[in-house]
């Protein structure tokens, strides 16, 4: 088993926040109650609101969503269709995450934005669709979650949600699964979102997952991403060839869709500059 310690983190001139991924990956999948891996978000914020989890339903579509609300006034928008964080707000309400005005949502395919969750399979690395099922099912509310730990839901406003498959979804990938989701807004700030999968099949099955996060920037031409110099990557947009990183600093001239499939220990960085104030970094230790 080979596990990976990633950190997300997103600073503000007002309010600052880090973000924590803990992933394990474990390929083929093949016994039954291993948890695959966690991943936890953090955002700090300073006012005072009543923390609270509430349903409601999305007036388009009629789907339910929970939105999860802290102390301090940090929030966070869940759909249940797909599980997909569709919005995280920091204190002063500043969207932490983009989605664009000009996406149309239209079942069954997920919104594009927030935090879109792809499983089993990412990309089109595979016969399934791009980037799998899981985001474009409906989810159900956990009522029976397995707890993770004795004090996982002290001081914090939290929903689980739960994903099997259908027998269409057998047809085309027969493996089953239980994917649980929880998403918690704590008390001092903490966004957590823990994700386990566990193999119910008689048989290991191997899959890839992603949390295709769509960070919020005000203008990519002043963007810069550190850390990932000497990494390998394939570029989509030039037929998946082949290239290492060498300058100091990633920046953006034109289109890019690059995928690395190396880690890094050094600090990922992602920085607004001049007319943006918000710095998303990520960190990577193993």
């Amino acid at each position: 088993m080979k596990k990976v310690h990633e950190k997300i983190g997103v600073s503000q001139e007002r309010s600052r926040g880090k973000a924590q991924i803990l992933n394990y990956f474990c390929e083929p999948f093949s016994t039954a109650h291993k948890w695959l891996f966690t991943v936890f978000g953090t955002l700090i914020s300073e006012t005072n609101l009543r923390a609270a989890v509430e349903i409601t339903k999305d007036k388009s579509t009629g789907i339910e969503q929970v939105v999860l609300r802290n102390p301090q006034g940090a929030s966070a928008r869940v759909s249940l269709h797909g599980g997909q964080i569709l919005s995280w707000r920091n204190d002063h309400g500043e969207e932490l995450l983009f989605t664009s005005s000009k996406a149309i949502f239209k079942l069954p395919k997920a919104v594009r934005g927030g935090i879109p969750i792809c499983f089993p399979q990412f990309g089109t690395r595979g016969l399934l669709e791009q980037h799998g099922f899981a985001r474009n099912k409906i989810w159900v509310i956990d009522q029976n979650p397995p707890p993770l730990h004795p004090n996982d839901s002290k001081g914090k406003s939290c929903i689980d949600l739960l994903l099997k498959p259908s027998e269409e979804d057998l047809k085309i990938w027969p493996h089953s699964f239980e994917f649980r989701l929880r998403v918690s807004l704590e008390d001092d700030g903490y966004l957590t979102m823990i994700s386990r999968i566990r193999n119910i099949d008689n048989k290991p099955f191997s899959f890839s997952f992603a949390y295709r996060t769509y960070f919020s920037i005000s203008d990519i031409s002043e963007v810069r991403v550190e850390g990932l110099e000497t990494l390998d990557y394939f570029e989509n947009l030039c037929q998946k060839q082949r290239f290492t990183e060498q300058g100091d600093a990633l920046t953006f001239e034109s289109e890019a869709s690059g995928i690395r499939g190396r880690r890094s220990p050094n600090p990922w960085r992602i920085l607004g500059m001049k007319n943006t104030k918000r710095c998303f970094a990520l960190m990577l230790q193993q």
